[in-house]
């Protein structure tokens, strides 16, 4: 499996950005899909994460503002980020896993895109 994240970018504090990850292959849809961020000079750290049926877990700093959902036609999961806040600023990375849990450690994913930068201004 291959992924490609896209849809970073430059937003002022409050605004919205929308990122989509693209997979590769035939199989995506039994995939558990998940985002991680990862600020300079910290760890990547786990944001939210969709499994194959659609359920969804995410990390206390991003609940409410954040969405995260998929298109298995398009073989696509994407990250709707709302009401930012400059501490969203980093890397946002998005993985598979085969793990049929939430799964929020980042050694339980398999495959990982490449990152887009999300920069918010204050």
């Amino acid at each position: 499996v291959q992924l490609q994240a896209s849809g970073g970018g430059l937003v002022q504090a409050g605004g919205s950005l929308r990122l989509s990850c693209v997979a590769s292959g035939r199989t995506f849809s039994s995939y558990a899909m998940g985002w991680f961020r990862q600020a300079p000079g910290k760890e990547r750290e786990f944001v939210a994460v969709i499994s194959w049926s659609g359920g969804t877990y995410y990390a206390d700093s991003v609940k409410g503002r954040f969405t995260i959902s998929r298109d298995d036609a398009k073989n696509t999961v994407y990250l709707q980020m709302n009401s930012l806040k400059p501490e969203d600023t980093a890397v946002y990375y998005c993985a598979a896993t085969r793990s049929l849990s939430l799964s929020r450690s980042l050694s339980e994913y398999d495959y990982w895109g490449q990152g887009s930068q999300v920069t918010v201004s204050s």
